[in-house]
């Protein structure tokens, strides 16, 4: 399998957001579909359902509508890059150009904190991100979360509902 140049998705986020759920780059079936973790075996969906009472089984633009309703917005830290398949590991590290977050962040300035989907998606915020932003906007809190793909199978379905409760415990403040 050879690298693939790829392109991600464009955010989701109403202008009131005050979370920003970051991935890494979508998956290939999230490319081929141009849905966010259409991945059938990502938890991603199931987690964000059962915080914000909603189906998960909704069509995709009804599951982006409950995102707005509850102030979340959703992207990626990477713009392009190269990689073979789906997995982060796989990732051309020298082809990755960051998205626009100066940008984003002046579109939706009540975001108060992001929440990393995994480790890469978090370390490459950390690397790629922060240093070109603002000070004001170096200093919004960052969590990072594990993963919800199903390549991240240490941890039960359970265990990271648990840990993803955070962005709800967020929003309260």
């Amino acid at each position: 399998m050879q690298n693939q140049s790829l392109i991600s998705l464009a955010p989701v986020a109403a202008s009131d957001a005050k979370i920003l759920i970051l991935g890494s780059m979508p998956g290939e079936k999230s490319l081929v579909q141009q849905q966010y973790y259409a991945h059938p075996r990502n938890a991603f969906w199931k987690i964000i359902a059962t915080l914000f009472d909603f189906n998960p089984n909704l069509g995709y633009a009804n599951k982006l509508l409950a995102l707005e309703q509850n102030r979340l917005a959703l992207w990626d830290v990477i713009e392009s890059c190269e990689r073979k398949g789906s997995l982060d590991s796989q990732i051309n590290n020298a082809s990755i150009i960051s998205n626009n977050f100066a940008y984003f962040f002046s579109q939706h300035p009540q975001i108060k904190h992001i929440f990393c989907n995994g480790r890469c998606a978090y370390q490459e915020y950390q690397k790629r991100v922060i240093p070109h932003l603002v000070k004001s906007l170096q200093s919004l809190p960052c969590t990072r979360l594990p993963s919800t793909s199903p390549a991240m199978a240490s941890l039960s379905f359970e265990q990271k509902l648990l840990a993803w409760t955070a962005i709800k415990d967020a929003l309260k403040d």
